[in-house]
């Protein structure tokens, strides 16, 4: 049965304090070898994310009806979307050092999937968590716990981020019944 994480009491996240410099350090060092294997690392993370939580899915309308993992595998528009997340990973990875760029990234996301795709922001949250796992488990060798953690206040800060542009947006549970 599929776990919705973050709803009800917990849908609201406290907002992580700000990176420290060695944790950002971590951060990047750690990406480095991820981004190696963007495409791959990308595909792993959405596949493991509509297998764990099928109703994810019924955001893409290219391949919401695909169940089988080998067959999102071959698709060409899950490899798109696969890359399009890794390189908006990589771009907050690179920015780091810069809070106005960050911010400009998220707003980007957050106004796109709360508006245009009518995402539920809860699902960011997930998607923090399927990153978390996927990166802890191809990449053990740099994903220490000391950088699991790192990563983790990095991405509940993200979606802390996004989820303030959700409410900027006027976002409401109701926004999303009519799909």
């Amino acid at each position: 049965m599929e776990r919705m994480q973050g709803e009800a009491e917990g849908d609201y996240l406290e907002r992580p304090s700000p990176l420290t410099d060695k944790e950002k350090v971590m951060i990047q060092d750690s990406w480095a070898k991820v981004y190696e294997n963007c495409e791959d690392t990308g595909v792993a993370i959405l596949i493991r994310l509509f297998v764990k939580f099928p109703s994810s899915r019924q955001y893409f309308s290219q391949f919401k009806h695909i169940e089988e993992p080998e067959e999102l595998e071959r698709s060409a528009q899950l490899r798109k979307h696969a890359n399009r997340v890794m390189n908006g990973l990589n771009t907050l990875v690179e920015s780091l050092d810069n809070s106005e760029k960050v911010a400009s990234v998220l707003k980007l996301l957050g106004k796109a999937h709360a508006l245009r795709h009518k995402v539920e922001p809860v699902y960011f949250k997930i998607l923090s968590g399927v990153i978390l796992e996927v990166l802890g488990e191809a990449f053990s060798e740099v994903v220490t716990p000391e950088v699991a953690a790192a990563w983790t206040k990095l991405l509940a800060t993200m979606y802390c981020g996004i989820n303030a542009i959700y409410e900027e947006v006027g976002w409401s549970k109701h926004s999303s019944s009519s799909r």
